[in-house]
């Protein structure tokens, strides 16, 4: 069954990424960093049939107050076997399950700013998601055809996630038919197969990866894959993508060129200029970036080039890599910064109307779940979809709105000294504030106040009356020289604190007259002149400011319902889908979301009245009509009813909308008829 894009980046993606929604773990004050890492050594084994690792890991770190306990995030499949000091003296380790963790205690202490080293020597299997240290999702996975050791799987001592930023020297040593890829200067070395009892059988080879920038080089990839090079504008490039993909290679691989190029021109040059594009497992999240990596799912990886999803995984070369957030109330830094960069690229590959569309997905994440003011959501836990609702898409919606109050030249060189100036470090909402201001020529409180220390955003209404001027105006507007009407009247709106410029247009029988309005408190007034006989007046036609039209309400509402669904709480997806009903009776979308849920209950026939009323709606998504006739056609299947199920089917070939490979599904059942998938026995 489709998601839309940006539910599934809202849903199912980590910051990246990008875009993840997970079930999430109970909120928690923002702690105070205890201590920081400084650099890692890791040596670790890989055995894909066994979906084994045996690792050890050097970790040299610095006291940031008095320690008498060092914490560290591990993955609890992942048994720690032997921990040591930088003297080989023996520690105790405490495996706390409920937050992933490992305490070491340290005999003598450490003191503030003072630095040591502890080696963990640790191993387990890493096969499924079941104690993931993000409850639900595999960040962690050793197989045969394809290994993934995400940052954000902690499969090695993390502390700080995100956060700190550290140096490493990670080598990884597998069946040498695999290829590895990591961040940093790569190395290798093939080792003939062993006669050592407990050795590997077969041939292996050792990849290493020297990182000597402090960034977040913890992600590692191997596998199968296809490699397809270019050094097209000065990028050393490489996409690693399964045989079976290997035909769309070069069509990514200009992509990507495409949009490093104009990121580049946007921010400047990046740390690095060597980029993996890497083919992820569809069991884990939609795309990943770390240092020199751009990882996507494989199902996103299709004919018709996903340059959404990469320019937010290549973007965050600068915004998370390059410049990353100093605290988790500055998360936004990276992940809303990386989301208007992706919506900015938009714009340019498809226009105005792509991009208008990209802010209306913001809009809609941005207000789903804008109950914390951005500026305080350290009090969110850091995977929740609250979290990355507002550290995405809010985040990415005020720098859409920033853009225009300071004008696309000074908004450009801002992004251009902001990531220059903090290329390589960490950085506050504060210090990005203070570069705005300074290119602004003014102080931006009153911006950054409203739309990061604040919920909530404006609903306009309109009153205004018109007058007529006389003159040549009123007859011939065309040839007009002075103005022939007045229109005078006001904005309302419901946030008494609230202060934006806000454009209004005048649409008459002449010329359109544009004016910014300063919209200040509830009540505004506004008088505009015009020549022709004004015929629509529109407030912020071009999308310029965060606003709760019914619209966004609408889709918020189907946001927050799939998230629930997600979760399995179907019961409550289904009270937040009849919500969005009761804004828009005819609403297909919501429709379509509802009977998704009756059809996951096995209720085929609510399901089939629900998909009717979708076809029957306003049509809004396009793709609902596709699918819509798709799952009816799998009832008709389901229920033994072959001739019905083909005529909804052909029907929906007859849409011609491959949205999410929609006729290719259609076709599949067209040959062969669906069958529900059996269920798995309970364990």
């Amino acid at each position: 069954m489709p998601t839309d894009r940006r539910a599934r980046c809202v849903l199912a993606s980590f910051f990246a990424l990008t875009l993840l929604c997970t079930f999430a773990r109970p909120a928690q004050a923002a702690e105070k960093a205890h201590l920081r890492v400084d650099d890692y050594q890791i040596d670790a084994e890989l055995d894909p049939h066994l979906h084994q690792i045996t690792a050890r890991a050097k970790v040299k770190f610095t006291a940031l107050q008095d320690l008498s306990v060092a914490v560290f995030e591990l993955h609890n499949d992942l048994r720690v076997t032997k921990v040591t000091d930088d003297k080989g003296q023996m520690l105790s380790a405490e495996r706390v399950t409920q937050d992933s963790t490992v305490r070491v205690p340290l005999p003598e202490g450490l003191s503030k700013d003072s630095q040591t080293t502890l080696i963990f020597e640790y191993e387990g299997q890493l096969e499924n998601a079941d104690n993931s240290p993000v409850p639900g999702l595999k960040l962690a996975y050793i197989g045969d055809d394809t290994s993934y050791l995400l940052y954000a799987g902690r499969w090695f001592p993390v502390s700080g996630f995100g956060l700190n930023r550290f140096t490493s020297t990670i080598s990884i040593t597998l069946p040498a038919h695999m290829i590895v890829i990591g961040s940093g200067t790569e190395t290798s070395t093939e080792h003939p197969a062993s006669n050592k009892p407990n050795a590997s059988p077969l041939p292996t080879k050792t990849y290493t990866f020297v990182a000597d920038k402090p960034s977040f080089p913890g992600t590692i990839v191997a596998g199968v894959f296809q490699e397809y090079k270019s050094d097209d504008a000065g990028l050393d490039l490489h996409v690693y993508f399964k045989p079976s993909h290997q035909s769309l290679a070069p069509t990514y691989t200009t992509t990507a060129v495409q949009e490093f190029t104009f990121f580049i021109t946007l921010y400047g040059l990046p740390p690095s200029q060597k980029l993996n594009v890497v083919e992820l497992p569809d069991d884990t999240v939609p795309y990943a970036w770390a240092p020199e990596i751009a990882g996507l799912r494989s199902a996103s990886i299709t004919e018709k080039t996903n340059y959404q999803l990469l320019a937010n995984a290549l973007a965050h070369q600068w915004w998370g890599v390059s410049v990353s957030p100093a605290a988790k109330d500055d998360w936004w830094l990276s992940d809303g910064f990386s989301r208007y960069s992706e919506a900015m690229y938009i714009e340019n590959a498809a226009g105005v109307a792509g991009l208008e569309e990209a802010v209306k997905d913001m809009s809609v994440g941005a207000l789903a779940y804008d109950t914390v003011p951005l500026s305080s959501s350290a009090k969110l836990d850091l995977y929740s979809t609250e979290f990355q609702s507002l550290a995405t898409d809010k985040g990415g919606m005020i720098l859409h709105m920033l853009r225009y109050v300071m004008g696309e030249d000074k908004y450009n060189k801002t992004m251009r000294e902001f990531a220059s100036q903090y290329a390589g470090k960490s950085a506050t909402t504060d210090d990005f504030r203070e570069i705005a201001e300074k290119n602004y020529g003014d102080q931006l409180t009153w911006f950054f106040s409203q739309w990061l220390d604040s919920t909530g955003a404006p609903e306009f209404k309109l009153k205004y009356t018109t007058y007529r001027l006389g003159g040549v105006a009123a007859q011939n507007p065309k040839e007009a020289k002075t103005p022939g009407f007045r229109v005078t009247g006001e904005i309302s709106q419901d946030l008494d604190l609230f202060r934006m410029p806000v454009d209004l247009r005048v649409d008459t029988d002449g010329k359109t007259e544009n004016k910014s309005i300063e919209v200040v408190g509830t009540t505004s007034p506004f008088s505009v002149e015009t020549f022709g006989r004004p015929r629509r007046i529109s407030i912020d036609p071009d999308h310029h400011v965060l606003t709760n039209t019914s619209d966004i309400k609408l889709r918020a509402s189907v946001l927050r319902g799939q998230a629930l669904q997600q979760q399995g709480d179907l019961t409550g997806a289904l009270s937040e889908f009849n919500k969005a009903l009761d804004l828009n009776k005819n609403s297909s979308l919501a429709h379509y979301r509802i009977a998704e849920v009756f059809y996951l209950q096995r209720n085929y026939q609510s399901a089939a009245n629900a998909y009717r009323a979708s076809l029957n709606g306003d049509g809004d998504p396009r793709w609902t009509e596709v699918w819509s006739r798709i799952q009816l056609g799998k009832i008709f299947d389901i229920t033994g009813q072959r001739e019905r199920a083909i005529n909804e089917y052909r029907q929906a070939l007859q849409t011609n909308d491959n949205t999410f490979n929609a006729l290719e599904e259609a076709r599949r059942y067209l040959q062969k008829a669906y069958e529900r998938p059996k269920e798995k026995p309970a364990q």
